[in-house]
């Protein structure tokens, strides 16, 4: 088995697929933090930032069932390129959100960077596999699942960092340009990034490939399980929302909120790193999975009482350790049960699934922002997710996935 220093120095396409992970998630957080703490300071209402982010979750899921057909249909590096230059453009409309009558220009910013998003994310993982050798597989997702987590911690200390010091304008530019040098990158990555699809067959219509996928997902088990999975931490994930009043409360202002979200990303980044034991045997998978949802929703329970912020830094650690964890297992999980042809619209409805959910949880913290204490709307989310992962290890308690995955039937349009 590789080593994850291994397949970063020796398999150079994986190595330039992650870098531009790295620089795209980095430069995501590298804007909204300093977004989310600029669009209080010009409205006086916290709403701003919870419609921010639920706008950048929900046009997520709504467009990743397209978006999953595209990265199966089309050259996933020309994807990726794309979707960078568009998010640039959206980075830059930023420029021009500078007061109250202005801060809807930052909804239009976002949705350009989620549309973007959307289309890069599922091409993205799908091309995972196709830049690893089977026996790099689990240390490359050990190191592709905290890319995320590492560029949280980057953008999101950086970003609050830089903008206390210089203004949440300076931030947007500096991501812009990191959007360009992701582009460069996805130039750079040689392997084929999809395997080889048969010339004779008719490409499928969009809504017959979505249906095709779905009706996969609903006839396997394990499947469903888990695309289901990534669902409870985003029912938690409101909790962002009160970041930024969450740090005024403490009094430790942009500073203290870059630290929240920079926190958040280390315990994603850790997560998946530790996890990588884990991953090499199937039958902890599941048990694994149940665990670091509960683990979650727990650790936000505690954040709600506790009254001391180093305290609370932690728990919001622990609770995005166990986060980043489910996030790796799910999808390394996944990359075993479904074939290259239909991976990219699984991920995607993976991926919708979380982001609805995460939208869900978002627009239900925005409804109560302005009204209810912060700690109450924590101790709530919290709590939903906890709920969620004994509900969803009593339904899957008599699944495993230590049986070889069972081929797709053959597809009825060919």
């Amino acid at each position: 088995m590789a080593s994850t220093l291994s397949v970063l120095t020796g398999n150079r396409s994986f190595r330039n697929l992650f870098l531009a992970e790295l620089v795209v998630f980095g430069a995501d957080w590298f804007v909204m933090v300093p977004l989310l703490v600029l669009l209080p300071h010009l409205t006086g209402s916290g709403v701003w930032g919870a419609l921010v982010l639920a706008v950048d979750t929900g046009i997520v899921a709504l467009l990743l069932p397209y978006t999953g057909t595209i990265a199966d249909r089309f050259d996933r590096r020309k994807i990726m390129i794309a979707a960078n230059v568009a998010a640039l453009a959206g980075v830059l409309l930023l420029l021009g959100v500078r007061n109250a009558g202005t801060a809807w220009l930052a909804l239009v910013a976002i949705g350009v960077v989620a549309v973007a998003k959307a289309f890069y994310s599922p091409a993205a993982q799908a091309a995972l596999p196709n830049v690893l050798e089977p026996h790099e597989l689990a240390a490359g997702n050990a190191v592709a699942g905290s890319a995320w987590g590492t560029m949280t911690v980057v953008g999101a200390s950086l970003g609050g960092v830089l903008s206390t010091a210089a203004g949440p304008y300076v931030c947007f530019w500096v991501a812009a340009a990191g959007l360009a040098a992701a582009a460069a990158l996805a130039t750079r990555i040689r392997r084929p990034l999809q395997a080889p699809r048969d010339a004779d067959q008719p490409a499928q219509r969009t809504w017959s490939a979505v249906r095709e996928a779905l009706g996969y997902i609903g006839h396997r088990p394990r499947v469903l399980a888990l695309v289901t999975v990534k669902s409870a931490v985003g029912l938690g994930n409101g909790v962002l929302t009160v970041f930024p009043l969450l740090a005024g409360v403490y009094g430790v202002g942009p500073l203290g909120a870059g630290l929240l979200f920079a926190v958040r990303g280390a315990g994603a980044l850790v997560g998946p790193i530790l996890m990588r034991r884990v991953l090499t045997n199937r039958a902890w998978l599941l048990p694994g999975l149940a665990l670091s949802m509960s683990l979650y929703g727990l650790s936000y329970l505690g954040t709600s009482v506790v009254r001391w912020f180093p305290l609370v830094l932690l728990l919001v650690f622990v609770a995005h350790f166990a986060g980043g964890s489910n996030w790796v297992m799910s999808n390394f999980a996944l990359q075993g049960e479904v074939p290259d042809r239909l991976r990219g619209r699984v991920f995607a409805t993976d991926m919708m699934l979380a982001t609805l959910a995460i939208s869900v949880s978002q627009l239900a913290v925005a409804l109560v922002v302005d009204s209810v204490d912060e700690r109450v709307v924590l101790a709530g989310c919290g709590l939903i997710t906890l709920v969620y992962a004994v509900g969803w290890r009593i339904a899957t308690r008599r699944l495993s996935l230590t049986d070889p995955a069972v081929e797709p039937v053959p597809d009825p349009a060919g």
